[in-house]
């Protein structure tokens, strides 16, 4: 490791290790800096060295070090104060607070001395002439620590009645404490109202919001607040996961997971801190790690899980169940070790009660990619009683009464009536309507079963339902694909059933239920079910006439006979199917509507669920959004809670869609979320999961909620695939995960979303993604302070904006690179190629103006010009520093000049619509001029600037600002010319 040669090499190596991240490796090197400090023989540098460490130590998992460089402080300034300077002497007083918090986290020190501690802060406070209002906070955290109520409250209102000073924590931490004790009361509103400037933004420091978004989740979940808890996890999570120091905020996080039914986050958040287990420096976060650690390990027991392997203490595998015993034994006894030294019980009934609380909601989805909830092993349940023939005969009626109405669960009712007829003699029909049903359940397996129905419906003197039992059996033979054979096995059943009928022989429910037989098989020709077989138009014919020869039977009977409805719902439904098939849209929207609403009357909205989706996807065809939003809505709610996994995920993402395509992403997201949910319910979040994250992430991007929509946005990622997905939906998603990325101020990371977002573009046929995603990086590299990087990156896309004829792309790629050259000053060569480029731009914009005749494209070509001798101005005038000689200043002040002047005659041709960047422009000259010494000239562009808005708007910001900005300028220029 190179040495510190003097006290500024000890200064920058000091700032470039507070820039690294928190942890044992950045300590290590606080501690070497402060040896090579010790061999410098200057005490400010020893000074500043320790105070270096006395930070690091602080924000780590090494908390417990900072004492002692803080007692080797301590004693330099009692021995030698004149040694320190104004910033260290505040740096001094600063620490004591994190002493005083310090040692309440550390239960090997006794009470007595923190409180001596204590005592030694306010005296050394009133010496500095500093408010009591920290060491009254300090003296809170003491009380609040201990459960002595009377003496928190106490201090905790002088704390808010001292004088806010220099040594006062920041808005931010004061109010994230304040808020913890309003949580302690259970005054969960008043803690979240004490929050909210910190939440909304108005206060922050290096830690907040950090730990406020971290202490609001339980409380929002208690107040029943779920939304916003759920985007406080997503918002806080991403601030807490990369510093180390933060373990009770990242306990409050894995709380959140066990209370909201998300336990498999909270065993991913275990997994990716394994340290968190063991660290030892700070034993007062380590409570809060352990204590939830507890709370998630027994949630998981309790859901049968206990056996499962979970992330765990290193050195060994972990059961769920084996852990909890474990981390509960761990936070007792370290619980223990803090009330002996308070001489109270707070600690260990406060953990006691957190690690014992319930669920506060039975599942939350997150919208981030998760494993769902795990399934537990089935418990393995006795052999059922022999249930008494009068129980048997309560559940058949039941189960006749489910399929009379055909209710949801009427094939479950008849699975009951088949176990509890074990060894139970039965009548003929009663075992007919049983085999029945058993063949109904067991699909493409209960074919045989069908013919033994029919032989007993037979025996039992129901022929007709009997034909009905063939005829469902000749059904199913269909849906195998084997459609040619399903139609000779039809045709017996088809016309003994109708000579049966015309004879009185049988009733319209049996008749019915084999000629909607029949049309179901000639509906799966027409779709070409048949691996042989392709439909042509006398399929089509041959369907529509089965259909309409159920419809003429079951018209006029249908009344209250749910299945006579039933059927004519499905024939509505059929032929609307054979419209689309002809091309006729619009039929087939009204036949769909028609069938939906005949399900919903008859009392059987669940049916009507996959017609509503149907219109759904036909009115988008047709452009009707509004049409096709209702559908997909009804359909959510006919389904209610019958709806299977994957149809409601299909279904909340298509609204989504809808939504989000009418501008509505608030309510798309909410949509996409549950579409992820579901997704993730149904085992297909790597398939529809996916797709459902990437369109959430996008409508949380177009609501400004930068944080929640990366979160979901990265989670999306590993699942995205080009074969299931498309290249487009993964650049899509890495192009928003940098936009938010950037707003996030992670420039870095943003660059490295849009260069892989390019590369994939970099491929396709046409290269405007591609140059966009170039530039955009280059944006990106530029931020980052990566100026070489971005520099090519720009050139980059500067070719690709040539090659397509795109001059405003290229013109602000070259004016870019042109500020990255002035910036970059290499060897002293930075303004001459700042400005090359410039002028390069200019000439890109005169020459696009040569050759082009369309009125509106000269005016955005003009206007791009006028913006371009704008920025060229700016820059020379930016490119001398104040301490240059006179001549060198007044030189590029005049070349600024020029194209400032420039600018203002190329706005000046675009006439009104262009004025407020005329006179930005005018301005920046005027100010330019006075800096020459040009009173005259620079108060004549002022009063042109006046004059332009003369009788203006005075509700228009930038007119008012324009006006106040000419009037300072014209008052500073004619007080210099009096003089």
């Amino acid at each position: 490791m190179t040495g510190i040669t003097d006290f500024d090499a000890l200064r920058r190596a000091m700032a470039e290790n507070s820039e690294e991240p928190e942890g044992p490796a950045r300590n290590a090197r606080a501690e070497h800096l402060l040896v090579e400090a010790e061999k410098l023989d200057i005490p400010l540098a020893v000074i500043e060295a320790l105070g270096h460490q006395l930070k690091v130590y602080n924000y780590s998992s090494e908390k417990d070090k900072m004492f002692v460089p803080f007692a080797r402080l301590l004693r330099m300034w009692d021995e030698r104060p004149e040694d320190f300077d104004e910033y260290e002497v505040h740096s001094l007083h600063w620490v004591f607070k994190w002493m005083s918090s310090g040692m309440l986290g550390q239960p090997h020190i006794p009470l007595a001395s923190i409180e001596k501690w204590l005592g030694e802060m306010e005296h050394r406070y009133r010496l500095a002439g500093h408010s009591e209002r920290a060491v009254r906070s300090a003296e809170f955290s003491v009380a609040s620590h201990i459960g002595d109520l009377a003496r928190a409250e106490r201090a905790y209102a002088a704390w808010l009645a001292a004088d806010r000073d220099t040594m006062a924590d920041c808005h931010a931490c004061e109010l994230h404490t304040q808020g913890e004790w309003q949580v302690q009361q259970e005054r969960y509103a008043e803690a979240l109202d004490l929050w909210e400037p910190v939440l909304g933004g108005e206060f922050t420091c290096a830690h907040e919001p950090h730990t406020v978004l971290a202490s609001s989740l339980t409380p929002l979940l208690r107040l029943g607040r779920a939304d916003e808890a759920r985007a406080h996890h997503l918002r806080g999570f991403r601030l807490v996961r990369p510093m180390e120091s933060m373990r009770g905020a990242y306990a409050d996080h894995v709380e959140f997971c066990a209370l909201s039914g998300n336990e498999a986050r909270g065993l991913e958040l275990l997994a990716e801190r394994p340290a968190y287990f063991t660290d030892s420096g700070n034993p007062r976060s380590g409570l809060d790690f352990l204590s939830v650690v507890t709370l998630l390990m027994d949630r998981l027991t309790e859901l049968g899980l206990g056996d499962q392997e979970v992330p765990g203490p290193a050195g060994r595998a972990w059961t769920a169940r084996e852990l909890a015993v474990h981390a509960r034994a761990e936070t007792l006894a370290l619980a223990a070790r803090f009330d002996a030294r308070n001489g109270t019980t707070h600690i260990g009934d406060w953990v006691r009660a957190r690690m014992d609380q319930r669920p506060l909601v039975e599942r939350l989805p997150l919208g981030v990619r998760s494993a769902g909830r795990p399934a537990a092993a089935p418990v393995p349940t006795t052999a059922p009683e022999v249930i008494p023939e009068k129980d048997l005969t309560a559940l058949l009626t039941e189960a006749r009464h489910l399929s009379d109405t055909l209710q949801p669960h009427a094939v479950e009712a008849w699975l009951a009536v088949s176990r509890a007829a074990e060894g139970v003699e039965l009548s003929t029909r009663d075992r007919a309507e049983i085999a029945d049903h058993q063949a109904m359940d067991q699909g493409p397996e209960g074919i045989d079963l069908f013919e033994h129905a029919a032989e007993l419906f037979a025996e039992a003197g129901d022929p007709g339902e009997a034909w009905a039992a063939r005829a469902r059996g000749a059904y199913v033979r269909a849906l195998t694909g084997e459609i040619d054979e399903a139609l000779v096995a039809i045709a017996e059943p088809y016309d003994g059933v109708l000579a049966l009928y015309s004879e009185d022989g049988t009733g319209v429910r049996q008749t019915a239920a084999v000629l909607m037989s029949r049309a179901r098989i000639l509906m799966r020709r027409v779709h070409g079910d048949s691996p042989d077989h392709t439909p042509a138009s006398g399929d089509l014919a041959a369907a529509e006439a089965a259909v309409r020869e159920v419809l003429a039977l079951v018209e006029g009977h249908t009344g209250a006979d749910v299945r006579l409805a039933a059927r004519g719902a499905e024939g509505q439904a059929m032929l609307a199917e054979l419209a689309v098939r002809a091309g006729d849209v619009e039929t087939a929207v009204r036949l769909f509507s028609k069938a939906s609403t005949a399900f919903v009357v008859a009392g059987l909205p669940w049916f009507a669920v996959e017609y509503e989706a149907r219109l759904a996807g036909l009115a988008h065809h047709l452009g009707d959004v509004t049409e096709a939003e209702r559908a997909l809505r009804a359909a959510l709610e006919h389904g209610g809670p019958y709806l299977e996994a994957p149809g409601r995920a299909q279904l909340h993402l298509q609204l989504a869609e809808v939504l989000g395509g009418r501008g509505r992403s608030e309510e798309a997201a909410e949509h996409a979320l549950e579409a992820a949910h579901w997704s993730d319910e149904a085992g297909e979040g790597p398939t529809l999961g996916a797709w459902a994250r990437h369109q959430l992430g996008g409508f949380l991007l177009r609501q400004g909620r930068w944080a929640e929509a990366a979160e979901v946005l990265e989670s999306a990622l590993p699942d995205l695939s080009v074969e299931t997905h498309g290249d487009g939906a993964i650049v899509q998603t890495q192009w928003w995960l940098g936009d938010c990325l950037s707003e996030l101020g992670e420039h870095r990371a943003a660059a490295e979303r849009r260069l892989q977002a390019a590369e994939i573009a970099r491929t396709w046929p046409e290269q405007n993604d591609h140059a966009t995603l170039a530039h955009l990086a280059a944006e990106s590299l530029g931020h980052a302070e990566l100026p070489a990087e971005a520099d090519r990156a720009y050139e980059r896309a500067g070719d690709l904006w040539r090659s397509l004829g795109n001059v405003h792309g290229l013109v602000r790629s070259l004016r870019a690179r042109a500020w990255l050259a002035l910036r970059a000053d290499l060897e002293d060569r930075g303004l001459d190629r700042a400005r090359e480029l410039m002028a390069g731009a200019i000439e890109e914009c005169e020459a696009a103006l040569l050759v082009t005749d369309d009125k509106e494209a000269r005016q955005r070509l003009t206007g791009e010009l006028g913006h371009t001798h704008r920025q060229f101005g700016e820059l020379l005038a930016r490119s001398v520093a104040e301490e240059a000689e006179d001549t060198a200043i007044q030189a590029a002040f005049e070349d600024a000049l020029t194209q400032t002047a420039e600018s203002v005659t190329v706005f000046a041709a675009l006439g009104e619509g262009a004025v407020h960047t005329r006179t930005g422009a005018e301005l920046a000259a005027g100010w330019l001029e006075a800096d020459l010494s040009r009173p005259a000239d620079a108060a004549a562009r002022a009063r042109g600037v006046l004059k332009a808005y003369e009788g203006a708007d005075d509700g228009d910001e930038t007119v008012r600002a324009r006006r106040a900005e000419a009037e300072q300028l014209l008052q500073l220029m004619e007080e210099q010319t009096d003089k």
